[in-house]
């Protein structure tokens, strides 16, 4: 049970200080209006004056005038002694008196846009440095602290709420100042640990993994439901990303996005970015169900749904791409069924098709990320309960210097190209994953199956008679022939794997005896 509040004290007097003055005009007007006296410093106090706003300068106050270029202005006892002095306490009232010290009832703060400095490319180190706030986290800290007194307001979608409980009683409610309070010190944690984040990056000795984490998230949106429509779920964003992401897509049309769409968006975005030449990803429950790379993105779609057209129906798409209107007209097609789409962009024409032909357009959702050749991230980290799991994103490409053919077969070149792209696609399958490609088209997957043999079983199934002549990815070793025994039996042609398996050699000869070329690569890539 929190404890009760003292009465709300009359807002007379405000400090303002703001980098970002979007709303703040109107809102100004309003506190004018209603008899509040507006404090203010540099850049905000001018920006206020010049909409004709009376308004009294922190330095005037103060008797103290900035100096070492804007790095002190609101640092004085003068501003954080009025903030912080408790209304019910006596002796706090009379040393206010005594120092010639004014109350403020509202603070209204936002921050210097350190994330938005650091998120651009071309930033320097010194410009990021000058964009690290100090007297704004000071000022919403103090005023947050005493919010039993004071209105503490961090961000411009709370005007309207102050406002509106100002104009009905002079003061705002003590629910409501604690409320922004919480969101005040929720905004000055997000803003250090950005700070943090950023310097932890350009510090060259620092630990890949750090003896304390800083994640400086933001929420998003909400979201309808998790998994299940019985769990909520909302969705964070790291305003210090940069490169193509989910979080920062243009949506461009459909309904809502879901917790499972976004999950099966980003592994369809995560297929596409990894191959080359124009590649189409078809994604069912986070695995791929189909893929393809082709000379045309139209005809990588088609041979995309091809792999498992059945599976297909309902699914999320990935392109590495602009969606043209040909591209378009492939998944237009009656009969498909399609959730969502993500791509670098989408043409004029594809965007008419896919929200005005197919019986599933109006809720179709398009996503725009733009370019992929952008940074990725370089960690990764999953819940358990109690704690963070931290690793480094599976994401870069495998360097082929240390891959050998282990077989006396050796592959030729189109059953080359066939590997690379099945190892692709491969690293993307839950394990354990097997996948059969040919002609860098995905025609079977067998993933997260307790049992390599069960997923190699499944995985030639779904390819049926395609696997004739085809390639295999595993995505780490056979610990036993008897999974070369299945794919030889159903004519595949070349395997990839990791090897370093106890059992390698007799893996290995059962490949020569089927007259198989098997590729050690050297590298597992399970995916839990």
């Amino acid at each position: 049970m929190l404890p009760a509040m003292p009465s709300s004290p009359p807002i007379r007097r405000a400090v303002i200080s703001v980098s970002d003055k979007t709303g703040l005009a109107e809102f100004a007007h309003g506190l004018a209006a209603a008899g509040v006296e507006l404090f203010s410093t540099g850049g905000t106090r001018t920006f206020l004056e010049d909409q004709h706003l009376a308004v009294r300068d922190v330095a005037e106050y103060t008797g103290f005038a900035e100096m070492l270029d804007g790095r002190v202005k609101t640092l004085h006892p003068k501003i954080h002694g009025g903030i912080l002095a408790r209304h019910d306490r006596p002796e706090d009232m009379m040393a206010l008196a005594r120092h010639g010290i004014l109350t403020f009832e509202l603070v209204v703060v936002n921050l210097y846009p350190f994330e938005q400095t650091v998120a651009r490319p071309e930033v320097t180190f010194d410009e990021a440095i000058e964009n690290i706030d100090i007297g704004g986290p000071s000022l919403l800290r103090g005023a947050a602290k005493n919010h039993a007194f004071i209105t503490v307001v961090s961000d411009a979608s709370q005007y309207r709420d102050v406002l509106e409980e100002i104009r009905a009683g002079g003061c705002t409610t003590p629910e409501l100042r604690r409320s922004l309070a919480q969101a005040a010190f929720a905004r000055t944690a997000q803003y250090d640990a950005a700070i943090a984040s950023y310097l932890a990056g350009q510090v060259h000795s620092v630990e890949l993994f750090p003896a304390a984490l800083t994640l400086p998230l933001r929420r998003r949106a909400s979201l309808r439901y998790g998994e299940n429509p019985h769990q909520q779920a909302a969705i964070y964003e790291q305003p210090d990303l940069v490169g193509a992401s989910l979080v920062h897509a243009r949506f461009l049309s459909g309904k809502e996005l879901s917790y499972n769409n976004l999950l099966d968006l980003d592994s369809a975005l995560a297929i596409a970015r990894s191959l080359n030449g124009s590649s189409a990803v078809v994604i069912k429950h986070n695995n791929p169900c189909g893929a393809a790379t082709a000379q045309a993105l139209a005809e990588a779609a088609r041979r995309a749904f091809d792999g498992d057209p059945v599976s297909a129906f309902g699914s999320v798409l990935g392109f590495n791409r602009v969606v043209d209107a040909a591209t378009a007209e492939v998944l237009a097609e009656p009969d498909r069924f399609i959730e969502a789409i993500v791509a670098p962009g989408f043409a004029p024409e594809a965007i008419e098709i896919l929200t005005t032909r197919p019986k599933w357009k109006a809720n179709v959702r398009l996503l725009e990320v733009g370019s992929l050749e952008t940074a990725k991230p370089s960690l990764e980290v999953r819940q358990i309960v109690g704690g963070l799991l931290v690793q480094q994103a599976d994401n870069q490409p495998d360097p082929e210097s240390p891959w050998r053919v282990a077989t006396t077969r050796q592959p030729s070149d189109a059953q080359y190209s066939d590997l690379r792209f099945a190892w692709a696609i491969v690293r993307h399958v839950k394990s354990n994953a097997i996948v059969v490609a040919q002609e860098r088209a995905l025609w079977g997957v067998g993933a997260g199956q307790m049992s390599r043999v069960d997923s190699t079983q499944i995985a030639l199934r779904k390819a049926g008679n395609r696997a004739r002549a085809a390639v295999l990815a595993s995505d780490a070793f056979f610990p036993f022939p008897d999974s070369v025994e299945q794919a030889a039996a159903a004519g595949i042609a070349a395997i990839i794997q990791p090897g370093g398996s106890r059992k390698d050699d007799e893996v290995i000869a059962a490949a020569n005896q089927h007259g198989i070329a098997m590729i050690l690569t050297g590298r597992r890539h399970f995916k839990h």
